[in-house]
């Protein structure tokens, strides 16, 4: 398939943003699932660093949740599905579970820096696939949108998709 959205048929232009936005979907879910493990990696990391020998996250637990599930883009969300059995999510699970699951507290100094920055790699990773996805969902949009302004494009079709 062609790189230059000019070259694309109407519907073919359609159905590749469509399934780049799904794209965007799963990336989307599973970074957010990434971030809120960072934080509280970071969050026990905080805990020790300030000499607490017990007790554990939990009291940060409705911020650090909040935080991913209230902030976001200033894109307009779409309909979220369940992508838990995604490979990307499968993938982050076991990640996380080499790293010793979700018992944080019992790694030990060292193999909780090594879980954070294997973590952040892994979200880094899926912010750039991120970035890449916008990139060329804009351009396919771009492209939508003069087809549309400049009369290449019949916008009542848009209904006939539904």
């Amino acid at each position: 398939m062609t790189d230059d959205p000019k070259d694309l048929s109407l519907a073919d232009l359609r159905s590749l943003r469509a399934e780049l936005q799904r794209s965007d979907d799963v990336v989307s879910y599973v970074r957010r699932l990434a971030q809120v493990r960072l934080d509280l990696v970071r969050a026990e990391r905080a805990r020790r660093s300030g000499g607490e020998a017990s007790g554990d996250i939990t009291g940060e637990l409705s911020t650090i949740l909040s935080s991913h599930l209230v902030g976001g883009t200033a894109r307009p969300p779409r309909p979220a599905d369940d992508f838990s059995g995604h490979p990307l999510a499968l993938e982050l699970d076991s990640l996380c579970a080499a790293a010793g699951g979700t018992e944080i507290g019992d790694l030990d100094d060292g193999e909780l820096a090594e879980y954070e920055q294997r973590l952040a790699e892994w979200e880094s990773q899926r912010s750039s696939e991120r970035k890449a996805l916008f990139e060329r969902i804009d351009a396919l949009s771009a492209e939508l949108v003069r087809r549309y302004r400049d009369g290449e494009a019949d916008p009542a079709s848009l209904l006939a998709d539904d």
